[in-house]
Formats: C-alpha cells, sequence, structure tokens
C-alpha cells in the first residue's frame, strides 16, 4: 500500500491527473493456486484500501483507479476496481466480467462473475471505461463501453508466461495481447491504457511461478502505441489523452455511424 501511494504521488508531481494500478496490486498474485486462506485478503467496498486511497486521490489532485479484491455485502467474492475521484469520492465501481481458469491463472475458484455491466464513469477529466484484463480479449466488452461515451479504455491486468512459454512462442502472445487492445482503440475510436505487472512470482508452494512480461502500454485512437513500459522492471508511464482525435479519428473512421445493428442479434444467443 505505501509502495503504491509512493508511485501514486509520484505521478501525479509529474502531472498525471488520471492515475490506474495494476490488477490485485495488494497483494501477490494469489490465483496461481487454490487455497481457502486467500480469501482473508478481500474486504468490503468501501473499505480500508479505498478509504486510503479517497484520502490520497484528495492530496494528489487525481483521479484513481484502484483494484480491490473485494468481500461483498452477501458473500460473494469479486475481482473488482474503483474509480474515485480527485475530491475522495468514489465515482463508480467495475466487477470483472470474464473470469478465467488456467493453469496457474485459477480466478474462478475466488471470483464469481461480475454483475454491474460494462459502462462508463464519469471524472472530471472525460469518461472512462474500466475493465480488468481477461476482459481485454473481448470486442464486445471495448464496444459497449465506447458506446457508453468513453474516451479511453482503461485495463488493470496481471498476465504472464508461465515456466517454458518465453523460450517458446513468447513473442507472438505478447505481440496477440498488444494488438487485440490496439484492435478496440481502432474500431471504436478511442484512447487504450493497460497496465500489467512485471517481474517473477512463484507460487507458494515454490514449485512454479509467472513471470508477468510487463509492457504496459497507452495506445491512441488510430492504435499508435504512445507509451510504453518495459518487461524488465517497474515503471511508471505517462500519455495525454487528445479528445480533438478521438473526433477526428472518428470523422475518418466512422464505424459507429455504418454499424449494422439490425444484422447483430445473433451476437448474444
Amino acid at each position: 500500500m505505501q509502495r503504491a501511494r509512493q508511485r501514486v504521488v509520484e505521478a501525479a508531481e509529474q502531472g498525471a491527473r488520471l492515475i490506474c494500478l495494476p490488477e490485485l496490486f495488494c497483494s501477490i498474485y494469489f490465483c496461481q493456486q487454490e487455497d481457502t486462506r486467500y480469501f482473508e485478503l478481500a474486504e468490503p467496498i468501501p473499505g480500508y484500501t479505498t478509504d486510503f486511497f479517497s484520502r490520497l486521490a484528495k492530496t494528489a489532485n487525481s483521479v484513481l483507479v484502484v483494484p480491490v479484491f473485494e468481500r461483498s455485502e452477501t458473500g460473494i467474492y469479486y475481482n473488482s476496481l474503483v474509480v474515485i475521484n480527485r475530491d475522495g469520492a468514489i465515482a463508480g465501481m467495475y466487477r470483472k466480467m470474464h473470469i478465467p481458469n488456467d493453469p496457474q491463472f485459477q480466478e474462478k475458484y475466488y471470483f464469481t462473475p461480475g454483475d454491474l455491466g460494462f459502462q462508463a464513469i464519469q471524472t472530471p477529466f472525460g469518461k472512462i471505461g474500466p475493465m480488468i484484463c481477461w476482459d481485454q480479449w473481448f470486442p464486445e466488452a471495448a464496444r459497449l463501453c465506447a458506446l457508453d461515451g468513453a474516451n479511453v479504455l482503461i485495463y488493470p491486468t496481471a498476465i504472464g508466461w508461465l515456466p517454458g512459454e518465453k523460450e517458446g512462442e513468447s513473442k507472438v502472445y505478447l505481440d496477440s495481447w498488444k494488438t487485440v487492445q490496439r484492435g478496440h482503440a481502432i474500431a471504436n475510436g478511442v484512447y487504450t491504457a493497460t497496465v500489467n505487472r512485471v517481474g517473477v512470482e512463484p507460487d507458494q508452494s515454490g514449485n512454479s511461478e509467472i513471470e508477468f512480461w510487463g509492457h504496459s502500454f497507452i495506445a491512441d485512437p488510430r492504435g499508435r502505441i504512445i507509451s510504453e513500459a518495459s518487461g524488465e522492471e517497474e515503471e511508471i508511464i505517462y500519455g495525454r489523452i487528445e479528445p480533438e482525435l478521438i473526433f477526428a479519428t472518428r470523422q475518418t473512421w466512422p464505424f459507429f455511424r455504418d454499424r449494422r445493428v439490425d444484422a447483430y442479434h445473433k451476437i448474444v444467443e
């Protein structure tokens, strides 16, 4: 928590007015294994973490996107985030809709799929569409946030290689991950901002590990990467959101105008 506070303050001092932390940043990535002890990490919203960052948002004069392992009032657990305005008030929240279940990404054991839908949340700096990690592969999610008015899609993330993958098709996986999100930017005429973990985390048995590949990046509405982190160390990256570029891009590529919603009914079957 203190480490995150230091980095938020640093970003704010450099002029950042919208700041996002990585997925489940308050702890190790505990989903590498199934263990009931990790439910003790969950907390309500509002709760300790949101209160901590609400105070910080006021002193930093910035909007904060803060992931939280949420325990709801009904005892259901979600992979969530809150958007905190610079006055410290919670502007909105999101619960991860798409929950993966892969080797060492055993999230279905811990999280119930979200029930708040895909939405744009109003902030003093425009509307943002927050989603989380696995959501970033689904074009429908990006489209719904953009149609709701989001100017930037934001994805707190924890993704990387399992042992042996980096020596194989590592570049293909990483390139696919970047490409699909650049595609969301192009298809919707918006910015995308993806905030990933970086470095190696062993599971608690010590028998395996994930190397989170970093490469957090920001893409503009034409799919150009305007800022990108390395894959080796923790960094803060910065990018400027230009509303004029969004409007100009949508004039050149009027995808929203030419949509055929009358022909898309099978997509929900």
